[in-house]
């Protein structure tokens, strides 16, 4: 389906999809709420259980992106797709920034806000609401950060959010933020059904041409990294969860429908018709 602004899916689209897939999220990849691949240390997850190197991964994702980002007690942070706050509440405790969270679906955003009465002693360092990333609902030059993960690939005008990002920062201000990327034009049936067509999206981008997009908006780029074996080893991991995924009544046909999804995604993969990246740019 091609949208009436030449998009194949729209953000109401997306908004929906995420709204109604919290419970399989939860039930599959972390009961906590949180979404987002990881990146895999083998001599550190030897002696942990698939889910708990997959919980690791994730965490060690965020510990990286807060390294290479340089953020700390003084950081001010916008963090795009901030889903059910798991991120956002993890990033303000580890590094003391202030966090502010957006996100397009309202059940993700209620529950990151719930999720504030858990954590009363970061309450004046954290906040949520609903918006979307093509339009920003802050002042240039607001933040010192922009953070995103596993997010931009779900808005149809990826450009836009790019832009916005450059407006809400701080001259000097910092952009980290993963995504996935197109590799190549052509994709099979199987990628297109399990992977494009099953997440919503579609993209543009491939690894090199999401930096060409990158400097076109004005940013710098300072790093760029290829995590598609991650993405692999992640999907890979979250197939086996989702074998044994135990959820409300009337899921299990969802959950083997994922297993089998999930590794269809690992196969699109290692066709390189699917990517992962991590990029870190500065506003110049």
């Amino acid at each position: 389906m091609v949208t009436a602004t030449g998009h194949r899916f729209s953000e109401n689209e997306t908004e929906e999809y995420y709204d109604a897939e919290d419970v399989i999220y939860r039930s599959v990849w972390d009961a906590d709420g949180s979404v987002h691949w990881g990146v895999f240390d083998e001599e550190s997850d030897r002696d942990r259980t698939i889910r708990e190197q997959f919980l690791a991964a994730g965490i060690r994702l965020n510990e990286l992106m807060v390294e290479y980002g340089k953020i700390d007690e003084n950081s001010r942070v916008l963090d795009i797709g901030c889903g059910n706050g798991n991120a956002a509440v993890w990033l303000s405790r580890n590094s003391g920034a202030h966090v502010t969270g957006i996100d397009l679906s309202g059940v993700r955003v209620a529950n990151a806000v719930e999720s504030l009465s858990q954590v009363p002693e970061l309450a004046n360092k954290l906040a949520f609401e609903k918006a979307s990333a093509t339009d920003l609902p802050f002042d240039e030059g607001t933040f010192t950060h922009v953070w995103s993960q596993a997010t931009i690939y779900h808005v149809p005008d990826k450009v836009k959010v790019l832009e916005e990002s450059y407006r809400v920062l701080q001259p000097g201000g910092v952009m980290i933020f993963d995504d996935l990327t197109k590799p190549r034009a052509d994709i099979s049936e199987a990628g297109r059904k399990f992977v494009y067509d099953r997440l919503l999206f579609d993209t543009d981008f491939s690894f090199y041409s999401y930096m060409d997009a990158l400097r076109e908006a004005g940013f710098r780029v300072i790093q760029a990294r290829d995590l598609s074996p991650h993405l692999a080893q992640s999907y890979t991991y979250l197939s086996r969860l989702a074998s044994i995924a135990e959820g409300p009544e009337g899921y299990q046909d969802r959950f083997e429908y994922l297993t089998d999804a999930y590794m269809k995604t690992v196969e699109a993969i290692n066709n390189e018709e699917l990517g992962w990246a991590q990029y870190l740019c500065v506003k110049q």
